[in-house]
């Protein structure tokens, strides 16, 4: 937690809890998820207030994390499902009492009890001076439903046609206060005094929102935690100033929402693609911080810049057209069907640092006459650095500090200086001596590529064929033994990037079976298969496609890095 922060955190009874929030209001906000407990959570909580209402112990219902705004109003990071539906049973207990006899000294007493807890009072009398001073607001829902919320409060009445969270679930308080008043008339009144006095929550409440987010985070709490985007939205929304402005700064982020899920990647994961973005602007290659954190610098500044929203949605839409392989010249650039095969290569590469200097150079460039050359150039050089480095070190993390220096090169020079720590002759050793299996898809991917013959894109769903089957048969291969065979069942030279549907049809089947599927196929590697004459698939055949196979990898990294 950062220095010069404080919280405090007091147990307090449902009735202490919101009396304290006396000439101020708990404040839902907008980056809240809706209020959704439904029937069942109410069922539950209700349950458990009846159950043990006759127990002398209290009864505690969670945490509730706040932080003071300038307005001196607690704003609710976590605990809203619960506050909220605590203010919906007070309202319906409150409602049924203004149904009762008004000069019964409990009926007033009760009344005195839960209107300071809804309501500013008069200090004196605790009566309600204005039923429109409500204790909370919410800002999260839409006008309507926020609308429906403040006038059952303000009211006690509701729609019984309305299927809003708000109106089902205070008619079922209602509903539920009513028949236990019906059924226990002794004992309703001590309920009220339960609910009130022995429902304990654990309020936390902090000087800062960063620090009530820090704790939310850490919390167990039984719904859904916020992401960054959420917090976010809010920073974004609250910074644009008249309501034209934000109308459209929501149907753009709607837009973003759904391009982004749409193509698998979020919303938090574009703002993580921008992080990178920003870091490279600013000759950032220090150790990546959490995104939370990196956003919130000097006040969440980077969220109020003038075209971050446009340049998040060019990401995604980037994305977008790549993921589905449509035409973008409508956005006014063209991703090449030759950029498609490199991208297609590096979306099998084994984690997705490749993605920042993309994005980086997309973002300078896509404007740009030469933008379509300049980018198959750029993800050639970064296939062949990552796949070469890869295959000497082949650990996640190895290339994190040159992607961050590459993509620092392309926002300052465009150009990534991809600068290899290995030779050629180092990956060419280590490539004829281990298969990865981390890498050998992305690897038979982008020899498939790399033959001259393949002229359109392989489909997505492909799938690695083994030409010498994994199910050994001795009596298939020439009298090869077991352990003859698995010493060339994983190499390079005895696989090939097969469509998944054909590859299924070929099974396990001998190699001369297997040509018939061969040849149906629209992968040139593959049908070049389908083209031998032989029916058997033998030690040496592997070891000459081997050959090939390294051959092929080796120049084209020669090629783009060392030349």
């Amino acid at each position: 937690m950062a220095n010069g922060t404080s919280l405090t955190i007091n147990k307090k009874s449902i009735a202490v809890l919101f009396r304290d929030i006396k000439n101020h209001k708990y404040i839902i906000p907008d980056y809240q998820r809706p209020y959704a407990w439904g029937l069942d959570h109410c069922e539950a909580m209700w349950n458990d207030i009846v159950d043990n209402s006759e127990s002398p112990n209290e009864y505690f219902f969670g945490t509730i994390v706040t932080f003071k705004n300038s307005k001196d109003n607690l704003e609710v990071i976590d605990g809203q499902q619960r506050l909220t539906s605590f203010f919906l049973l007070l309202r319906a207990l409150y409602k049924k009492l203004e149904n009762s006899d008004q000069n019964s000294r409990n009926v007033i007493g009760l009344k005195n009890q839960i209107a300071p807890c809804i309501w500013d009072t008069d200090e004196i009398t605790q009566e309600i001076t204005d039923y429109s001073l409500i204790h909370i607001e919410s800002k999260v829902a839409t006008e309507s439903e926020i609308e429906i919320f403040h006038k059952i409060l303000k009211t006690g009445d509701y729609d019984e046609e309305a299927r809003d969270k708000y109106s089902t679930n205070y008619r079922y308080f209602t509903e539920q206060s009513d028949e236990y008043a019906k059924n226990f008339p002794m004992k309703w009144e001590k309920l009220c005094i339960f609910i009130l006095n022995r429902c304990i929550v654990l309020p936390i409440e902090c000087d800062a929102e960063d620090t009530a987010l820090t704790i939310f985070s850490t919390l167990n709490d039984r719904g859904e935690p916020l992401s960054d985007s959420d917090i976010f939205k809010a920073k974004m929304y609250r910074s644009y100033k008249t309501k034209k402005e934000q109308q459209i700064f929501t149907k753009t982020w709607n837009e973003l929402t759904e391009t982004s899920n749409v193509v698998g990647i979020g919303v938090d994961g574009i703002f993580r693609y921008y992080m990178h973005v920003i870091r490279a602007r600013e000759n950032n290659n220090k150790r990546e911080i959490g995104l939370r954190r990196f956003y919130a610098d000097r006040q969440y500044a980077y969220l109020k810049t003038k075209n971050i929203l446009q340049e998040l949605i060019s990401l995604a839409n980037f994305w977008w057209y790549v993921v589905y392989r449509e035409d973008s010249s409508s956005e006014g650039y063209i991703i090449p069907e030759e950029a498609m095969k490199w991208l297609h290569c590096l979306t099998c590469y084994p984690n997705e640092y490749w993605k920042y200097p993309v994005n980086v150079f997309f973002l300078k460039n896509n404007s740009s006459k030469d933008f379509s050359v300049n980018l198959c150039s750029l993800l050639k050089k970064e296939i062949a650095f990552l796949f070469g480095k890869f295959i000497i070190t082949p650990t996640i993390n190895a290339i994190r500090d040159d992607i961050y220096n590459a993509y620092i090169s392309i926002d300052k020079k465009n150009d990534p200086k991809f600068k290899p720590d290995f030779t050629i002759d180092n990956v060419n050793q280590r490539l004829q001596e281990y298969t990865s299996p981390r890498l050998a898809k992305a690897l038979l991917l982008l020899d498939a590529y790399l033959n001259k013959k393949q002229k359109s894109l392989i489909i997505e769903n492909f799938q690695i064929e083994h030409i010498f089957p994994k199910k050994w048969q001795n009596t298939n291969y020439n009298g090869l033994n077991e352990e003859e065979a698995e010493e060339y069942f994983e190499l390079y030279g005895n696989k090939v990037v097969f469509e998944q549907k054909l590859n299924i049809q070929a099974g396990n089947g001998y190699f001369g079976k297997k040509k018939e599927k061969y040849e149906k196929s629209e992968i040139a590697n593959v049908i070049e298969l389908s083209k031998l004459k032989q029916n058997d698939w033998v030690k040496s055949d592997i070891e000459k496609r081997e050959n090939r196979f390294c051959h092929t990898i080796i120049d084209f990294i020669k090629n783009e890095l060392f030349d």
